[in-house]
């Protein structure tokens, strides 16, 4: 096979140019060859000349003689690589996996056990896809919390509500992320998403695709129990002997999955109770910002519209002078702030986009490390005990709505009164407030000075009337479980996985880290045999 790299096009050709390119790089007709787009990203530095520039893969006869006679360094030989789960035995005598969970990270942890015949029990503290949109919704129009299925909790963990991005940085030699993404197309996604550059699927998308997941693990062998928390680990002698179910029912288990999510607090306290191996972990806090989506494609298409880009997106960093580094987070293009709140008395915000992405708003969040120097309290728990510190004056601040202040009184340390010419695309009920006294001085600070220098980098960035709002305080787990080279945390059979664990960042990266998972325990019981 025939790979050939830096093939450029402009972002209204057809795919039959494209062919044509191609046949035309390697001398041959374009009826000759079949080919398969491995990457498109987009050439946008000259705007009146935006190009996609691809990777793509080519079978044709010949190959070794059109090498020879096509002398060009972005064309070469190379060898299709697919990922393939490791052989196991279908069949196996321990009881079935416990899988806390069914985000990202617990559902592919359970599909690939399931394929492999172990049949895995999933618990999911919230409710399945379809009943908890209806309660999230719910509680965006009437206020009304549900600590256990909302923007946080339910099938498909928070990635659902999200703008669903499937990009990640995350190096992988294995063929895992483009597993994940193959997996995601067989269960409905769009194939795109298997090149494109920034792939995402958006909510509307998500709620139909973890649902398939959902009935192929069943089909599988595999069962799903919702409304179900695990509130306890029982341990003998180092290893795992039983867990605990919604605090009453006991379950006898080897093998518990901890893929809990960022935002399981009342399960990480649990966890250090009984003895689990934890540690602080440095995250992430700060502001969404909104911008009119018609000023940021000016800004980086120069045009309002395109067509064949849909809305732009941007991603941004600066270094402040008093040593923080802030930085553009989670940016969703025609998207929606929401209410992310998962604990009475506490708000959290996230930011959410349909497939279309086509709210008349761009909002991302600007975020600034934070480390456990930072935290109120010692302990694995701080990152925690800081971040309810931050939501509870987000609550205070908007009195159970989420609270919006223009970037111009941000500046000036005073409430918003009245909008300018942006107005919200929220989901959840909000109200003009300071938002700057939520956050810590040097935490305001950095956000105020990174506006402004990115202000220099897209025009318009820092207008007056941007609308900030918060806390976004959710961007990863505050705590990483330490697993050992197996897997396994301390106690013998519980394996952490994913974003809540603090091995994953994003809805691909935790897909993939449930499938390692899903490896370690078929390879312990293949060792036990």
């Amino acid at each position: 096979m025939i790979r050939i790299t830096q093939l450029k096009l402009p972002v209204s050709h057809s795919q039959e140019e494209l062919r044509k390119k191609i046949a035309r790089s390697l001398r041959c007709f374009p009826d000759d060859l079949s080919y398969e787009i491995i990457r498109q990203s987009l050439d946008a530095r000259h705007k009146d000349d935006k190009k996609f520039v691809y990777t793509v893969d080519v079978a044709v006869s010949g190959e070794k003689k059109i090498l020879k006679k096509v002398h060009n360094n972005n064309i070469m030989y190379t060898r299709k690589q697919e990922y393939h789960f490791p052989e196991t035995r279908k069949e196996r005598s321990c009881p079935s996996p416990v899988i806390a969970g069914s985000g990202p990270a617990g559902l592919f942890c359970a599909w690939y056990l399931a394929y492999a015949g172990y049949r895995p029990l999933i618990l999911e503290r919230g409710e399945e896809a379809a009943k908890r949109q209806k309660t999230v919704e719910h509680f965006w129009k009437n206020g009304m919390l549900d600590p256990d299925s909302n923007v946080q909790f339910g099938e498909g963990g928070a990635g659902t509500f999200s703008d669903g991005k499937l990009n990640t940085l995350v190096k992988d030699s294995f063929g895992r992320n483009r597993e994940v993404l193959r997996r995601f197309v067989k269960a409905g996604a769009p194939r795109e998403i298997l090149y494109q550059q920034k792939p995402h699927l958006g909510t509307d998308v998500l709620i139909h695709i973890v649902q398939t997941l959902r009935r192929q693990i069943e089909e599988m062998g595999g069962r799903f129990r919702f409304r179900s928390k695990l509130t306890d680990l029982f341990i003998k002698d180092g290893r795992l002997n039983a867990v605990e179910i919604n605090g009453s029912e006991k379950l006898p288990a080897e093998i518990c999955v901890l893929a809990p999510g960022h935002s399981a607090r009342d399960t990480f306290q649990m966890l250090k109770n009984r003895g689990i191996h934890m540690e602080p972990k440095s995250f992430a806090v700060g502001l969404r910002i909104e911008h009119p989506q018609e000023m940021i494609n000016q800004a980086l298409y120069g045009e309002a519209e395109n067509t064949y880009l849909g809305p732009a997106s941007y991603k941004l960093t600066h270094s402040c002078q008093n040593g923080r580094g802030v930085y553009s987070f989670c940016m969703c293009p025609g998207g929606y702030v929401v209410n992310a709140s998962s604990e009475e008395g506490l708000l959290a915000v996230n930011g959410m986009s349909y497939q279309a992405r086509n709210s008349r708003n761009a909002n991302s969040a600007l975020i600034v490390t934070v480390t456990p120097q930072d935290f109120p309290e010692e302990g694995p728990l701080g990152g925690i005990a800081f971040q309810r510190m931050l939501e509870k004056k987000a609550w205070e601040a908007g009195q159970g709505r989420i609270p919006v202040q223009l970037f111009g009184d941000y500046k000036k340390h005073r409430a918003s009164t009245e909008f300018g010419e942006v107005k919200p695309c929220t989901k959840g009920d909000y109200v003009l407030s300071d938002v700057r006294s939520v956050l810590p001085e040097p935490l305001g600070n950095s956000i105020e000075e990174g506006i402004l220098a990115f202000g220099k980098k897209i025009e318009g960035f820092d207008r007056e009337d941007a609308l900030l709002s918060g806390v976004e305080s959710r961007t990863s787990s505050p705590v990483r479980i330490i697993r050992n080279p197996r897997g396994e945390s301390n106690v013998e059979g519980v394996y952490p996985c994913g974003e809540g664990a603090g091995y994953a960042g994003g809805i691909t990266s935790a897909a993939m880290d449930g499938i390692r998972v899903a490896e370690w325990i078929c390879e312990k019981f293949k060792n036990s045999l």
